[in-house]
């Protein structure tokens, strides 16, 4: 098996709901990053990019016919360049990264492009067909932004909650505070805003052209535990500890890897940040998807041989503080201090198909950055499933 290396990773800035990117198209978001990611090395042919591997979790509107072909179509790349797009929901990026690893470690590919893709904003409403012709009734219309939709009745409805409720689960389950969930939520926005502050994202973010949004939108440098406290629950009226403040925003944005084998790296002409190590995927009962990490992580790092006590960072997705936290519980030999240094998605923002890749990008440039290290991203995924990535350098 080849080794496979992270050449460069990229993204855009994270958009709120209906915020700056909004009036952007996910195939341009994510056209944008493909174009980035190949111009970024000069000396590569654009030729040389064997395959383009791409997660979006919606897939029902201007990201369907496969989004990936249609960003190697837009960023004018060449068209023999092929493009294959992949969902695994929330860890729909970071599949994309573990299948282009793959390919080129199986020796199918030698240069790829990893990434993925989520406009939030632009998800369109669903309406599904009649099961006749000229229903005098009416039809119900779905969103297809987050969540359950025309859901199976034949799924027991313990496995269809909301997320959020699933958050509240994990809550309870952990004895996990209203007040510990702020805090957490707080220290992420607050590191995510000093990172930005320090330049700690120049190396990474590539602006939209023609979009005012020089940073992750959605981050919030006055928050306080004051104003968090004054958020009413969202999900549980009554007693309830999960908020909008304590849980990821919606989001748009993209993210994109270039990943070579050996033979790649001599036709890049570039360092890489960092090489890919092992990976696994998970699944739990889906009311506690938000623990689907737990395993995954374990797994991985068994895999490459390592253990907690060998990361120096661990970029782990904030879908709600309560499932961080109830993550974080199982791993009691993590060192807290590796954990998402520069802010999670509370702040950053959890574009669903785009997040693994920023989260492996992230951990990639980190390292680098440092000369040396063993770095993990992980995530978890509605319906019950964990995935993890390791990477050394």
């Amino acid at each position: 098996m080849s080794e496979v290396y992270i050449v460069d990773a990229v993204r855009t800035p994270f958009g709120k709901y209906g915020g700056a990117l909004s009036k952007v198209r996910p195939d341009d978001l994510a056209a944008h990053v493909v174009r980035a990611i190949a111009g970024r090395s000069p000396d590569l042919d654009p030729a040389r990019i064997d395959d383009v591997f791409f997660g979006n979790a919606n897939g029902a509107g201007e990201e369907n016919r496969d989004v990936a072909r249609m960003a190697v179509l837009l960023a004018g790349l060449p068209v023999t360049v092929p493009g294959t797009t992949v969902n695994r929901l929330c860890g729909s990026g970071m599949e994309a990264v573990v299948q282009a690893a793959r390919a080129v470690a199986a020796g199918d590919a030698s240069v790829v492009v990893a990434g993925g893709v989520e406009s939030m904003s632009r998800a369109p409403y669903v309406l599904p067909k009649p099961e006749r012709a000229f229903p005098a009734g009416h039809q119900e219309m779905y969103s297809t932004t987050l969540g359950w939709r025309m859901v199976n009745p034949r799924m027991p409805a313990e496995w269809t909650v909301a997320l959020g409720e699933g958050a509240e689960l994990i809550a309870g389950k952990y004895g996990i505070s209203r007040e510990r969930q702020d805090a957490f939520a707080l220290a992420s926005h607050q590191k995510a805003a000093r990172a930005w502050r320090e330049g700690a994202y120049a190396g990474e973010v590539v602006p939209v052209e023609g979009v005012e949004q020089p940073r992750d939108e959605a981050i919030r440098d006055d928050t306080s535990m004051e104003s968090l406290a004054r958020l009413a629950p969202a999900f549980r009226p009554d007693g309830g500890t999960v908020t909008a403040g304590n849980s990821s925003p919606l989001n748009d944005g993209a993210a994109a890897l270039l990943l070579c084998d050996e033979e790649g790296l001599r036709a890049v002409g570039r360092e890489p940040l960092a090489r890919v190590r092992a990976s696994a995927v998970t699944g739990v009962e889906p009311q506690y998807y938000g623990l689907g990490p737990v395993e995954a992580v374990r797994r991985a790092l068994a895999r490459a041989g390592k253990g907690f006590g060998d990361l120096s960072v661990f970029e782990l997705n904030e879908a709600f503080a309560a499932q961080a936290l109830g993550c974080l519980a199982e791993w009691p030999g993590l060192d807290p201090a590796v954990v998402n240094p520069r802010g999670g998605a509370i702040a950053i923002g959890h574009p669903l198909g785009a997040s693994g890749a920023r989260l492996a990008g992230a951990v990639a440039h980190q390292l680098a950055a440092a000369g040396s290290g063993t770095g993990l991203a992980a995530l978890c995924i509605g319906v019950g499933q964990g995935i993890a990535l390791v990477l050394e350098r």
